[in-house]
């Protein structure tokens, strides 16, 4: 067993008056007192466990032993206690360990009280007392029991097991007294207003938890009294408090307004109940403030792994500004279909050709033609078509993030070395480049800040920059881009009206289904949303990002 976690408790010991009687029975002595009790134990044989007699101790036999039993311990004279019991050694080590487990001062023993037959131990009768034990921080007062046993030659002992001690205790267990052992379930994870719990929310309850084990608590107050302990001195079951606590909390990013916003985006009607995630960042510092998702498969909104669909053309954009000293009024012409590498590609529908559209336009239709080809004619040199990797990574901050608190998330991927038909798909977010919501929210964040800032859900974690700060030239690019899209463009059946926002919508085939995509910002955000089976972003993530939009 282990033995317990110790307070001092200042006490002294008083002499006490033992009552006799069948009703009655008080022994209180000092831990300090002589030897009484120790007469009891002369003469006694050595208790044979097995066979035990077929005729049960009679009630007055029973009481008279555990008299004797509870006499001793109260005189703390262990040994002697354990000599009433049929597994001697075993008793002493555990009264000893109750004693310094509890810092016990005194212990008194009432209302002795024979039961009949013990329904637990067979041929063995019952007595059922009641301890009251000063311990460090307090008294204690509690119900317990023994089973008395008896030998064919007549000898009687107490059945011995923990449950002596406190009724249920376990053998790998112990009691402890004083300053209450830490209990992680406690720990109040909260929202950055510092009270929000943030297991109110069902998106959050698994982060919350994750979060309660791996990161460190500020402020509370440790409770004192009278706890079970494990074998390793970890709490399992508090059975008295002197003195309650107050739970230490760890504060976190999220936003309770927000969050809670989130939580109803992600089920709206509009999206017959398709699996949904959604981040919110403030994309000022890359603060988490909100993560929300539906679906069987876990929290899609930070490890949904998926094709992006046309969200990527912000990072293509990027490469095409920085690599290849293109600007937003570029040619980009926008064709019905066009063959790279032997693949051919087409436009989403409602997407019209127009042969003499920039860049910029290209962009605000989301015209997937002009993007490959622009791509593929810049960006793929000699088969190397890494750009787009490079300017993700360096730019955008693409990598393995830890969000703080041991949160687990899945890192984006567009690959350095794709080959064939991936070297176009790639530019339209297709192929093997695959994203997170709480990527491509940190995408749309980059561009606004034009800066990046790696996510976080714990304040004050560090943060690493991206290689190479996005240049004013390229976040200037953008930004007039997304908002263009936003007010006349893909995005504007949703979020035409709002002030200050920039958007980019995706639509990415999986299989026989598509997926639905937008990432966002306004003056104070950076939202992304996924909807699996979405038939296109605007009309599936659109609603998701737009009530998150309007809130933030």
């Amino acid at each position: 067993m282990n033995r317990a976690v110790k307070i001092g408790l200042a006490g002294t010991c008083t002499a006490l008056l033992v009552l006799g009687g069948i009703g009655t029975y008080n022994i209180v002595h000092g831990l300090t007192s002589g030897s009484a009790g120790d007469g009891a134990q002369r003469g006694r044989g050595t208790f044979d466990a097995a066979p035990l007699s077929s005729t049960p101790p009679s009630n007055a036999e029973a009481v008279k032993l555990t008299r004797a039993f509870l006499d001793s311990w109260s005189h703390q004279h262990l040994d002697g206690a354990a000599s009433y019991t049929d597994a001697p050694s075993a008793a002493a080590e555990a009264l000893q360990e109750y004693t310094d487990g509890l810092q016990l001062k005194k212990v008194s023993f009432d209302h002795v009280l024979a039961a009949g037959p013990s329904a637990v131990t067979p041929g063995a009768t019952r007595v059922n007392f009641e301890v009251t034990a000063q311990v460090a921080g307090g008294t204690w007062t509690y119900p317990s029991a023994v089973a008395v046993v008896k030998s064919p030659d007549g000898l009687l002992a107490v059945h011995w097991n923990n449950s002596v001690l406190y009724p249920g205790l376990a053998d790998n267990q112990s009691l402890t007294a004083g300053r209450l052992p830490a209990d992680t379930s406690a720990v109040k994870v909260v929202a950055r207003d510092g009270k929000t719990d943030l297991s109110a929310f069902p998106s959050l309850r698994e982060t919350a938890a994750t979060i309660r084990q791996n990161a460190q608590t500020t402020g509370g107050s440790t409770g004192t009294g009278v706890a079970v302990v494990d074998g390793g001195g970890a709490g399992v079951e508090t059975l008295k408090v002197f003195f309650k606590g107050r739970a230490p909390v760890i504060r976190t990013t999220i936003d309770a307004r927000l969050q809670a916003v989130a939580e109803k985006a992600v089920k709206d009607a509009h999206l017959q109940r398709k699996p949904a995630g959604t981040v919110a960042l403030d994309w000022r510092n890359g603060h988490i403030l909100a993560i929300a998702h539906t679906g069987a498969d876990g929290d899609i909104a930070i490890n949904g792994i998926k094709s992006p669909g046309s969200t990527m053309k912000i990072i293509t954009a990027a490469a095409l500004f920085d690599q290849a000293g293109l600007t937003a009024s570029s040619p980009a012409p926008c064709t019905d279909s066009l063959m790279a590498n032997s693949q051919v590609f087409h436009n989403d529908s409602g997407v019209r050709a127009n042969p003499s559209s920039s860049l910029a336009q290209a962009f605000t239709v989301s015209c997937n033609t002009s993007f490959i080809k622009d791509g593929f004619h810049h960006l793929v040199h000699d088969g190397d078509a890494s750009a787009l990797h490079d300017e993700a990574v360096n730019v955008f901050g693409m990598g393995s993030w830890s969000i703080g608190g041991g949160v687990a998330t899945t890192d984006p991927s567009i690959p350095p070395d794709v080959r064939g038909g991936d070297q176009a798909a790639q530019f339209i977010g297709q192929g093997k480049v695959t994203a997170t919501p709480l990527f491509m929210a940190s995408v749309a964040a980059t561009v606004r800040n034009a800066g990046f800032e790696r996510p976080v859900i714990l304040p004050g974690q560090h943060q690493d920059t991206a290689p190479r700060p996005i240049s004013a030239r390229t976040a200037g690019y953008l930004r007039s881009m997304m908002r263009s899209v936003a007010t006349t463009g893909t995005a504007a059946p949703r979020l035409g009206g709002l002030a200050g926002v920039g958007a980019k919508t995706g639509t990415a085939e999986e299989g026989d289904h598509t997926n639905g995509w937008l990432t966002a910002y306004n003056g104070r955000i950076s939202v992304a949303a996924l909807v699996e089976g979405g038939s296109s972003g605007v009309d599936s993530a659109g609603y998701v990002v737009r009530r998150l939009l309007a809130t933030g």
